[in-house]
């Protein structure tokens, strides 16, 4: 049952607290308020306290400290997706974000590298190795962990087969081609590319659980998968496609990533580059999914991938499959809720517990939300190092 957020002699209740003036209201209940999200409501969207302490660690750690209460239990709420979306819809001037977590992010966007070769592994040891039996469950055949094209399709393995074959028939790809492929996954880009179209494939990634399943998928087609980082690699091909890497290349490698993919194309080739991207430049990153999910990542925005292209590359094509990830990560999350009891009975040796269930639950709602919002956009960018030849139209 809910508690009465009113009870602790430290936290005042939100409508108590709304009703003082407007300098003395607290920013959690203000926006809360702007969102149109109750403490202990009714509705799906609502919050449904458990813990008196709620606010008040709200308050202080913000985003933080939403996503640990929640996976500590100090709340609840039926419809996540939904709350998310309404908080987002309303968030100005990073609200969720504490002032010495904004400074924080600044200094390590603007001084330090996150995403050094040194830490290039950080990513797949903390997300990608948490066990290729999760993924295989909660992804489509493919194993594709990136936006779907939803385009004329009913369900995820056909939005996820129509986002495969849209990237291939963007990129052009004709039998004997050389294609590399920059985060590679679990190889389904790959295996599609070289059964389909006959073309010989590399693929990096920085996971050795995806390295591992990913050749293993790929068994007797023209696919060599690399345990490696993209900084380290010469030689040169004909195309170049990287799928939900981008995130985690950092605000100081920009630069250092568009230079090192036009090193690796042929001047007549193209690159097709798949990533999140955000509305506002910044240098912030939400703190609980750079703690629990996604350890240095860092989502672009369209200034700061135009600055790194600047010189480099002719812009091609920019489409915007945004809303296609909601439907996406809602499609992930009921694939994991139903097989959750399948995973803690078989996999009892793993770090499937209560906290990491809600964990993922509140990742993958959390970001539908968002992508619901637009807070969130889905970019794909066609790009050539000389420009095409003749007018590039792009397949949709």
């Amino acid at each position: 049952m809910p508690v009465d957020i009113g009870s602790s002699s430290s936290d005042e209740t939100l409508e108590n607290s709304l009703a003082q003036p407007a300098h003395k209201v607290g920013i959690i209940e203000a926006w809360l308020k702007k969102a149109d999200v109750q403490l202990n409501g009714s509705r799906p969207w609502d919050i449904r306290v458990h813990n008196p302490k709620l606010v008040s660690r709200v308050r202080k750690e913000r985003s933080l400290g939403l996503g640990e209460s929640y996976m500590e239990h100090w709340w609840d709420c039926q419809a996540l997706d939904e709350m998310f979306f309404r908080i987002l819809l309303k968030e100005q001037n990073h609200e969720s974000i504490t002032t010495g977590q904004h400074i924080l992010n600044w200094i390590v966007s603007h001084v330090l590298n996150q995403q050094s070769k040194a830490r290039a592994f950080q990513v797949g040891e903390k997300h990608y190795d948490t066990g290729n039996e999760l993924f295989e469950r909660m992804l489509d055949p493919h194993m594709q962990y990136s936006c779907g094209y939803w385009k004329d399709a009913q369900t995820l393995a056909e939005a996820q087969e129509n986002k495969l074959d849209l990237i291939c028939r963007k990129l052009q790809l004709e039998p004997g081609q050389t294609l590399l492929d920059i985060g590679c996954g679990w190889g389904g880009l790959a295996k599609y590319a070289a059964k389909n179209y006959g073309v010989e494939v590399t693929g990096l990634t920085i996971s050795k659980e995806q390295q591992l399943l990913a050749q293993a998928r790929c068994d007797g087609l023209p696919v060599n998968i690399l345990l490696q980082d993209y900084r380290t690699l010469v030689g040169k091909f004909d195309r170049l496609v990287s799928v939900g890497m981008f995130e985690h290349v950092g605000l100081k490698n920009y630069r250092t990533y568009m230079k090192q993919a036009l090193r690796l194309l042929n001047k007549d080739g193209l690159f097709l580059l798949h990533t999140i991207g955000t509305n506002i430049t910044s240098c912030d990153t939400d703190p609980w999914i750079q703690k629990y999910i996604f350890p240095n990542g860092k989502i672009p925005s369209q200034t700061q991938m135009t600055h790194a292209m600047e010189g480099f590359w002719v812009m091609e094509d920019w489409q915007n499959l945004g809303p296609d990830y909601d439907k996406t990560l809602m499609a992930w999350h009921e694939n994991f809720v139903q097989c959750w009891p399948e995973l803690i009975k078989t996999y009892a040796d793993k770090q499937y517990d209560e906290a990491f269930y809600r964990m993922w639950r509140y990742y993958l709602l959390q970001c539908a939300g968002a992508f619901r919002a637009r807070a969130l956009q889905l970019w794909q960018l066609v790009l050539s190092p000389e420009g095409a030849s003749d007018r590039y139209d792009a397949p949709r």
